[in-house]
C-alpha cells in the first residue's frame, strides 16, 4: 500500500526540520529569512500573474489587494535577510 502524502503545511515543517538541523541558532535564522524571502518573491511574482490575468474580472480585486500584500512582504523580508545576513557575517 502506498505512503499517503503529507499535507503541505507538514511538508514544509519537515523540510525545514531537516534543513535546520545541526546549525548554529545565527546560520539557523539566516536560512529561515531567505527562505522567507524567496518564497515572498515567488508569491508575488505568482499574484502578479494571476491579478494581471484577472483584470476585470469580479475576484481581480482579491487578486490585487493580495498582490500589495506580497509586494510588502518582499520588502519586509529582504530587510529580515539582510539583517540575518549581517548575524553571519554575509554580505547578503
Amino acid at each position: 500500500m502506498a505512503k499517503p502524502a503529507l499535507e503541505p503545511q507538514a511538508r514544509v515543517d519537515q523540510l525545514l526540520a531537516e534543513m535546520l538541523e545541526g546549525l548554529s541558532p545565527e546560520e539557523a535564522v539566516y536560512l529561515v529569512a531567505l527562505l522567507v524571502n524567496r518564497g515572498a518573491t515567488e508569491l508575488h511574482k505568482r499574484i502578479r500573474a494571476g491579478a494581471n490575468a484577472r483584470r476585470g474580472a469580479d475576484d481581480w480585486g482579491t487578486w490585487a489587494g493580495l498582490q500589495n500584500a506580497a509586494r510588502n512582504l518582499v520588502l519586509q523580508s529582504s530587510t529580515c535577510r539582510d539583517s540575518a545576513a549581517a548575524l553571519t557575517g554575509r554580505k547578503r
